[in-house]
């Protein structure tokens, strides 16, 4: 099925969820809390609650008594509605949609101690745009696997949705994938805003796979930018980089198409051409001259391709799928590979017809 738009609710706003909860007060978390706060102004629902998970005391302190996050959106001013606090528990009480915004690699904990909180009823929706490493699973397969979540419980979010952009209410588009169409109206209905459109999906696992692979190339993109390439080396590995993601996403049964929509190449597109891009930036160091292990120290957030590249090839093998960019990264992060050597690896594959892939 073809993404289609999300009509603008005709229903009471009290068929909607009233309590949101937010795991994850980081940039993109952050401001997604802000979309659904904006989104039921809009729609005329002043009842609804958002509360915003931190780790951090002086961040949620922040959010409560000057609704601001001045760690991650300088400068943006926060809904009143939006609350926030780090106890994990209370964050979680009552909600009738949990929205996972924190690193790949701390949602199975995080599932842990939610998981008796959770009504029949809750939806969990994945921001979440990486792989765990040592099972290679992705978000939805964590959370059906830690809560026996059902499918039509779960939804992802994905698309061209650079944070700082949307915080400041500049116009995008964006994807909800969900096994059941209904519930993936819920969560677009929820987040549809004068600035935020999103389009409905069922492609659950084209939709995961296109938000995971594009921060590798995005890793390589930067690559190029730290080594002084100009844009035809870039456009370059941006074009064979969907050519990868999209062998891939196939072969775990995704539908190609939704490789050439919002979560696929316009994803792609903005996270390889932005300088607000973490994935890019992180690249970008490494490209300058900077270990994987060393990036903590010029970055406040997680680069998800980072983490995630390992497992994306371990999944690439395991598929029997050529990727030969997210194998060249995987050692560059790894540390097997110089990057004076990454040029001519970037791009190695045997002389072949494009359209062979």
């Amino acid at each position: 099925m073809s993404s289609q738009p999300a009509q603008p609710s005709a229903v009471g706003a009290r068929e909607l969820p009233a309590n949101i909860t937010v795991l994850g007060s980081g940039s993109w978390g952050t401001t997604f809390a802000k979309v659904i706060a904006d989104a039921a102004v809009e729609r005329g629902d002043h009842d609804l609650a958002v509360m915003l998970w931190a780790r951090r005391d002086d961040v949620a302190a922040a959010i409560n008594e000057r609704h601001v996050n001045p760690e991650y959106l300088d400068e943006i001013d926060l809904p009143e509605s939006i609350r926030a606090t780090t106890d994990l528990k209370a964050a979680v009480e009552g909600a009738e949609v949990i929205v996972l915004a924190v690193p790949a690699q701390h949602v199975r904990e995080q599932l842990h101690a939610l998981k008796d909180a959770l009504g029949e009823d809750t939806v969990i929706v994945s921001l979440v745009k990486g792989l765990e490493r040592g099972t290679d699973e992705r978000i939805s397969e964590i959370c059906a696997s830690e809560l026996d979540l059902d499918p039509e419980n779960f939804a992802v979010v994905s698309g061209p949705n650079l944070a700082m952009e949307i915080a400041r209410r500049e116009p995008t588009a964006t994807v909800v994938a969900s096994a059941s169409e209904q519930t993936a109206a819920k969560i677009a209905k929820l987040t549809n805003c004068s600035y935020f459109r999103p389009y409905r999906n069922t492609d659950v696992t084209g939709v995961e796979i296109g938000g995971v692979v594009k921060n590798v190339i995005a890793l390589a993109v930067g690559l190029c930018d730290g080594r002084g390439f100009g844009d035809n080396s870039k456009a370059s590995i941006i074009t064979r980089g969907l050519a990868e993601t999209t062998r891939l996403a196939a072969a775990l049964g995704a539908r190609q198409e939704t490789m050439a929509g919002l979560a696929g190449l316009g994803d792609l597109v903005a996270t390889c051409a932005s300088p607000l891009s973490r994935n890019r930036t992180a690249g970008r160091f490494m490209g300058e001259g900077y270990r994987a292990d060393e990036l903590n120290s010029v970055m406040r957030q997680t680069a998800e391709g980072v983490k995630s590249v390992s497992a994306v090839v371990e999944l690439a093998h395991r598929m029997r799928v050529e990727m030969p960019i997210s194998e060249a990264m995987n050692a560059v992060v790894s540390g097997a590979l110089d990057v004076e050597s990454l040029a001519t690896l970037l791009l190695a594959r045997d002389l072949k017809s494009e359209a062979s892939s």
